[in-house]
């Protein structure tokens, strides 16, 4: 692992509850609540926001982890307070903005997942590009036992990953998942030992961010959207985005590369 990370300046500096370096191209953003397993409050939602909105202009890839024995345990609910259903809509648009901004910001996110990943620590996790899990990593949706319901996203997201069924499972019972279950599930792409989840997230970082940006774009704006459209209306959609992609100029080189034998083909190592 080449990345030499230190702490970011500027106005990323003043964000209490995140600690965020910045190596190359790649910006690490660590949740900073351990002592509330990493539980988001109203001002971590807020600094979530803020912090993926003022990436710097050379950030290709972040990585966002969370401090000490977990990753997010979701929403902290001694931050919840009695709220008219008006209050309780504009608190929840307020989480899908954030979690929007990491979907479908300027660039890919990578999670990475240990301990507990509950409630909206899950609804976070999912709307990052890709997920390392280590093996301690737990999963659960106890809003049903809570007597509320996922409010960041998670109804759109978690879906998408895991299917309906098993969703409706872990909201109805309380069921906890581990880290094998939900791998099998969908919910993770790569499962590593204890410890080894921020080095595997950075190589993965170095190899993402390596991607020619406009490719990058594509996959997180056009990919998920295509996927939503019916057949005919995605391929044409595709036909678009494929001939915008190729027509960038990081393309053409990249193309040249491959044909005068200076780029890797395609193995298993």
């Amino acid at each position: 692992m080449n990345l030499q990370f230190h702490s970011a300046g500027g106005l990323l500096a003043d964000l209490s509850l995140l600690h965020i370096e910045r190596a190359g191209p790649v910006v690490h953003l660590r949740l900073m609540r351990p002592a509330k397993r990493n539980a988001l409050n109203d001002e971590l939602i807020a600094q979530l926001h803020t912090a993926f909105l003022h990436l710097p202009d050379s950030t290709r890839v972040a990585v966002i982890s969370g401090d000490g024995e977990h990753f997010c345990a979701g929403l902290d609910l001694s931050d919840l307070s009695e709220r008219s259903v008006a209050e309780g809509i504009a608190h929840s648009r307020r989480w899908h903005a954030v979690f929007d901004q990491i979907q479908f910001g300027r660039v890919p996110v990578i999670a990475v997942l240990h301990g507990a990943v509950v409630g909206g620590g899950l609804e976070l996790a999912s709307a990052a590009h890709l997920r390392v899990a280590e093996c301690s990593t737990f999963y659960a949706l106890p809003e049903g036992q809570r007597g509320i319901f996922v409010g960041g996203g998670g109804s759109a997201r978690i879906p998408r990953l895991m299917g309906v069924a098993r969703m409706t499972d872990l909201m109805l019972t309380g069921r906890v998942l581990d880290a094998e279950e939900a791998q099998a599930a969908g919910l993770s792409h790569y499962l590593v030992g204890e410890g080894e989840g921020l080095a595997r997230a950075f190589a993965l970082a170095e190899k993402v961010a390596s991607n020619a940006p406009l490719s990058n774009y594509a996959v997180m704006q056009a990919l998920p959207r295509i996927a939503e459209l019916p057949q005919a209306e995605g391929l044409f959609v595709e036909a678009l985005m494929s001939a915008i992609a190729q027509g960038d100029e990081a393309a053409k080189e990249r193309v040249r590369a491959f044909l005068d034998k200076r780029a890797a083909k395609v193995s298993k190592l």
